[in-house]
């Protein structure tokens, strides 16, 4: 049985074989900045992901590693029941780009028995990082058909307000999730639609 160090070299190898020299860099001249990046596309990374077990520590080094796939990676073989708060905290300070946050939450983020909290608490911080994390769980938790009581609900808004005239990494977080609270009900659609009407002029 292979211990961590030597799993995390065979799947350096794994991706090295799969690696895509022209989506690295597409990627690249798109802004996406990565001390390595192999371009390998996502289907890939679940079939990679797949030949491994769920695995703490494996995440954990995979994640320690500023290489694209590896943080992609981390959010696919993370247990969930091993992974704490804090350690939420410590990967979104360690977030590299928009496009590893949207796989980790949708990967990981989304499916934490906290997520609803945490996501809340992210969205009120003043770095932009947090709040792209935070507005990208609620936006698949709405989709998921989580209800906000109306003082989440009015909470949720609020912040929104404020990040829809943030960055355009928050604003777009921000209306994706507005968007998705839309469909939960009229009443929610009516809200939503005051809000992107009055902030934005949509």
């Amino acid at each position: 049985m292979m211990d961590t160090q030597e799993t995390l070299r065979k799947i350096k190898t794994d991706l090295r074989l799969s690696m895509n020299g022209v989506a690295s860099a597409y990627m690249r001249e798109n802004g996406m900045k990565y001390k390595l990046n192999f371009g390998v596309e996502i289907p890939r990374l679940r079939e990679i992901a797949q030949t491994y077990p769920a695995d703490h520590s494996l995440a954990q080094a995979l994640w320690k590693e500023d290489i694209r796939e590896c943080k992609l990676l981390a959010a696919m073989l993370q247990p969930l029941d091993s992974f704490y708060p804090e350690i939420a905290d410590i990967w979104v300070e360690q977030m590299p780009t928009v496009e590893v946050a949207q796989h980790t939450v949708l990967n990981l983020f989304c499916r934490l028995p906290y997520a609803s909290e945490k996501a809340y608490e992210w969205i009120a911080r003043e770095e932009d990082m947090f709040q792209v994390c935070g507005y990208l769980v609620l936006a698949r938790l709405f989709m998921q058909g989580m209800q906000p009581n109306p003082r989440s609900a009015d909470e949720f808004l609020d912040q929104a307000r404020t990040a829809l005239h943030g960055p355009a990494t928050v604003r777009r977080a921000a209306v994706a999730a507005i968007q998705k609270y839309q469909t939960l009900d009229e009443t929610a659609g009516q809200e939503g639609e005051t809000v992107l009407r009055e902030e934005l002029g949509l």
